[in-house]
């Protein structure tokens, strides 16, 4: 790439080379994976799973355990893309290469809205978490929270465009304390098993004993304890960054997968321990009841590694979002300027200021929020787009060297889920709202088109770009600033 006259970095090293450093490693990208599956429904809500279990304790941690395996399934599948192609972006640089550039551009254009929204309402959950205690029984300002909520994602913007060890520290923290805050359940669940009181052991002694759910019902709860999982898909947007990728992308997947897996089956034990499986449903904020009747003393410390279980699943968030708004600017989808790299720092701070300046729009009349719940549909769409593209290289690049390969027919069977959760809840409960989010979708075609594939520019757009990046401080990724 030539001379950039708007290039801050002109006049620093030669030697240098504009690119993101690759400074994660194993345990990093162990608390990234973690600490995006594990949020708030684990000590808050949950329920789903054993309410369209019909209460059947037994059926309910089958569930559990068999939606753990897809998602090590589809983990697998992705391990072996971030290993073969570790590339930011994700998903979104594997369709491309893939399956072609318009319907990456539809899994950006998609992710665009999902993903900040998603970002939004982990905020405003935490600034729930964090202010509503000092409110007691009254009703907390709702522009208090949305102003704690704006400031959370700023700061930790902030940060991700500042330094990634910075946000890889942080992460780690949270990740530990939240994974200590699930093994007091756990461990607690555990002890209260071994001393065998007859009301503790009484839920599992007879766990198949409850009415057996329907088909149609086991689905529905596949589909919540998949949600209950989701985020595992997140680390390929890390593999540029990541040491070492085609050794340690692989050991991340088999040990956090696993771990989470472990955890969610250990806390839903000792949950159902302490509460009747009524309960557990009925409850508003499972971990609370529970922790007011084994712990009473410290039952505060529930509600506080819920805020920092938020915390740590929206920072790893928005390292993510950034990754993928990065990767598109470079293939063209974005502006220019957001697949800058700050020259100090060499971070995609301009990525992180646009992703973070969506969620943030979010949060304001935060009822568009409510608008994400019908596209859960394009997560389950896009993983299999993801998959199918894996299966499609094998065919089309077969001397694509892969350092990890996962067996070819988990691809297939990952292909078959995603079409399955794509079209349930279509099928099984159709609104009309989900024809207005495949609108959406859709919709995407109609920027890709001109702006895209014909190319259209406007001049002034390169006056904004150089004044942005002069003022940011960035230049061209790949670039050696002279």
């Amino acid at each position: 790439m030539g001379k950039d006259l708007c290039d801050p970095a002109k006049g620093g090293n030669e030697d240098s080379e504009m690119r993101l450093k690759k400074t994660i490693g194993y345990f990093e990208g162990v608390s990234f994976i973690m600490g995006t599956i594990v949020g708030a429904g684990i000590f808050v809500s949950p329920t789903g799973v054993l309410q369209y279990s019909l209460l059947n304790v037994g059926v309910a941690l089958i569930i559990w355990t068999v939606c753990g395996v897809i998602s090590l399934m589809g983990a697998l599948c992705y391990a072996e893309l971030g290993t073969a192609l570790p590339l930011s972006g994700g998903e979104y640089s594997h369709i491309k290469r893939a399956l072609g550039s318009p319907l990456a551009f539809i899994f950006l254009w998609t992710a665009l809205f999902n993903k900040p929204a998603s970002n939004a309402a982990r905020a405003l959950l935490f600034a729930e978490y964090a202010i509503q205690p000092f409110f007691g029984e009254c009703q907390a300002p709702e522009l208090l929270k949305k102003g704690l909520a704006l400031a959370v994602l700023w700061f930790l913007g902030i940060l991700n465009g500042r330094s990634v060890k910075m946000a890889a520290w942080v992460q780690t923290i949270f990740t530990i304390l939240k994974m200590m805050a699930l093994s007091v359940i756990a461990i607690s669940g555990i002890v209260l098993l071994i001393r065998g009181r007859k009301e503790n052991v009484a839920r599992f002694e007879n766990a198949f004993d409850a009415e057996i759910p329907d088909a149609g019902q086991i689905a529905e709860a596949f589909f919540q304890g998949l949600y209950a999982y989701g985020g595992w898909w997140s680390f390929n947007h890390m593999a540029e960054e990541m040491k070492n990728p085609s050794r340690n992308i692989p050991r991340t997947v088999m040990t956090a997968l696993p771990s989470v897996t472990a955890f969610y089956l250990l806390v839903n034990v000792s949950y159902l321990t302490v509460l009747t499986p009524k309960e557990v449903v009925s409850s508003v904020a499972v971990a609370v009841t529970w922790a007011d009747r084994v712990i009473p003393s410290v039952a505060w410390i529930i509600p506080v590694s819920v805020a920092i279980s938020i915390f740590g699943a929206l920072n790893s968030s928005m390292f993510t979002l950034g990754r993928l708004s990065y990767a598109g600017s470079q293939s063209g989808h974005l502006p220019i300027i957001i697949s800058m790299l700050n020259v100090h720092y060499w971070t995609p701070a301009p990525a992180m200021i646009f992703s973070t300046v969506i969620a943030s729009v979010f949060i304001i009349p935060s009822d568009l929020i409510a608008l994400t719940n019908y596209f859960g549909f394009s997560v389950w769409l896009m993983i299999g787009f993801t998959c199918a593209s894996l299966i499609v290289l094998r065919y089309r690049e077969p001397n694509l060297h892969r350092p990890y390969k996962v067996f070819l027919p988990v691809a297939y069977g990952m292909v078959a889920v995603s079409l399955f959760l794509v079209c349930a809840p279509i099928v099984w409960s159709p609104k009309v709202q989900y024809i207005y989010a495949l609108l959406f979708v859709l919709g995407g075609f109609l920027l890709y088109v001109p702006f895209v594939h014909f190319k259209i520019h406007f001049e002034f757009l390169d006056k904004i770009t150089c004044y942005l990046q002069l003022l940011l401080e960035v230049s061209h990724a790949n670039q050696k600033y002279e």
